[in-house]
């Protein structure tokens, strides 16, 4: 059973600077171990902070290292197995042993059980499909499709033993300030949502875990729970940006939270940003919309200048940042309008957007969602 193979598309520009896509296939960084059906598709590589939004080298097949290039990262999708009768048996527990940027503690046999394991990075890991267990040193919490962790470099270890999963990772380069510890950095309080808070109809929750650890060499949970911050438009009955994490430079910071930054759509430049954005049929509101309308929501999310409005573009929505951003469709069907064509989308398969017009159009019946992360660049 080889690797499930997974579509990717990556946008770019033509000669006319108007946006198009330049590759659209199954992600070739396929990379299997010795177990069949286990190891991970890379989807794209960068190797400096802000990375580039040029270039006609396809960044997916470039080398990569755990957890990523030194002051860059990488974006990959891990295929896991469940237990079965194959299933090495489990490694003792042992001392902390350090590998590069990575240290680890046993307990795993690579094959539906990670080691206990940390990384000098800041991780967005987003739940594709299956079930998998992460366990800290203060509790277990079983992930579902959809689900979000933000791993501020904490100690943590997976278990995919009940169905196997395939997950998606976005791991930002980071420094631990008191060397392998890395423990957490400042006090900020975590942000939680309002009680009487109502999502639009529609609009499910998405899941933020954020663990760290407090003490050297212990992770934690800091929260589990809905986004605490969610953007709606109301000229779109439906739509919802649910900010999950912000990093504000590089490398990233081993801090407790960091939603009380004021960046929604937009990261830092030498930062990124996270959010999952519902979509709502473009039956709700077609032909309602216009230039005002639009620049609103461009204002109430901090991005002015990120509209690229015009009467006579292909959608009111299009917008154009100076960013990297890796866009994962985890629930319906959307279609992706660039200047020159159209690239309709279901759940499960990825975009690479570089720096490019875009607007996203829900021509279904049911709602889209889409997890969106945002990395400044140049």
């Amino acid at each position: 059973m080889a690797l499930t193979p997974i579509r990717r598309v990556v946008t770019g520009n033509d000669e006319r600077g108007r946006s198009k896509v330049v590759w659209d296939g199954p992600s070739p960084g396929t990379h299997e171990t010795n177990f069949k059906g286990r190891g991970h598709t890379d989807f794209w590589v960068w190797r400096e902070t802000p990375p580039p939004l040029d270039g006609t080298e396809d960044a997916g097949t470039w080398h990569d290292e755990f957890p990523g290039p030194p002051g860059g990262g990488h974006l990959r999708v891990v295929h896991w197995l469940a237990k079965t009768d194959e299933s090495p048996p489990n490694e003792p527990y042992k001392e902390p042993e350090q590998h590069g940027r990575t240290w680890d503690r046993g307990g795993g046999n690579h094959y539906n059980r990670s080691y206990m394991h940390k990384t000098e990075s800041v991780d967005y890991g987003i739940m594709l499909s299956g079930e998998r267990t992460i366990e800290l040193d203060d509790c277990k919490l079983v992930m579902k499709p959809g689900d979000i962790v933000v791993q501020v470099g904490a100690w943590h270890l997976w278990d995919s033993s009940k169905m196997g999963c395939m997950m998606a990772f976005d791991m930002i380069s980071a420094k631990f300030f008191d060397g392998p510890a890395g423990t957490a950095q400042g006090n900020h309080p975590v942000v939680r949502p309002k009680p009487d808070r109502k999502l639009p109809a529609g609009v499910k929750p998405a899941r933020r875990i954020v663990t760290i650890d407090r003490e050297a060499g212990k992770s934690s949970l800091v929260g589990d729970g809905p986004s605490p911050d969610v953007r709606t438009d109301p000229a779109r009955p439906g739509f919802a940006l649910q900010r999950m994490w912000v990093v504000d430079g590089a490398p990233a910071k081993i801090v407790f939270e960091t939603l009380h930054l004021p960046h929604t759509l937009e990261p830092p430049v030498r930062g990124s940003v996270l959010n999952v954005v519902t979509i709502p049929p473009d039956a709700a509101w077609k032909g309602k919309v216009g230039a005002s309308e639009v620049a609103a929501y461009f204002k109430s999310v901090g991005s002015p200048g990120a509209s690229t409005y015009s009467p006579q573009a292909p959608h009111p929505y299009m917008q154009k940042t100076r960013t990297l951003d890796f866009c994962i469709v985890l629930e319906g069907e959307v279609v992706l309008v660039l200047d020159t064509q159209e690239v309709p989308l279901k759940a499960g398969e990825f975009v690479v957007q570089r720096g490019t017009n875009h607007a996203w159009s829900n021509r279904s019946s049911k709602p889209a969602a889409v997890a969106i992360a945002s990395h400044g660049a140049k």
